[in-house]
């Protein structure tokens, strides 16, 4: 018996867990809900292909606007139309590549969905 009160070990009891369906079959979205190493998977697939999508527009914008530099050095006698080209010649290719990483991102969360939800 411990001489101090406060070393005695308290059992905690509480009401009983609901018990998990029988039917051997768990949704995904289950998986998830329950943070299982399965629903970790899903949501791990998620986040790589979101990821890549990502890592595609970054390599994309790099080759896009790494050059630039290189180009207004080569030709200074081009000063006036360093502006018209960051201006109007960056900013369509910028905008295409936002829009085309916005509607992607939204199809590979659609696909998730889709699949969490067993469609």
């Amino acid at each position: 018996m411990p001489s101090n009160p406060a070393d005695r070990r308290v059992v905690v009891t509480g009401p009983p867990r609901q018990a998990r369906p029988v039917s051997g079959y768990y949704r995904p979205r289950t998986e998830i809900d329950e943070q299982t190493t399965l629903g970790h998977t899903y949501v791990r697939s998620l986040m790589r292909t979101q990821l890549r999508t990502a890592l595609a527009v970054f390599a994309v914008l790099g080759l896009l606007v790494g050059p630039l530099p290189l180009l207004f050095a080569a030709m200074p006698d081009f000063r006036h139309l360093e502006w018209a080209i960051l201006g109007f010649g960056l900013y369509a290719p910028l905008v295409l590549l936002a829009r085309w990483f916005v509607r992607r991102a939204e199809r590979n969360e659609r696909d998730f969905v889709r699949l969490v939800e067993d469609r």
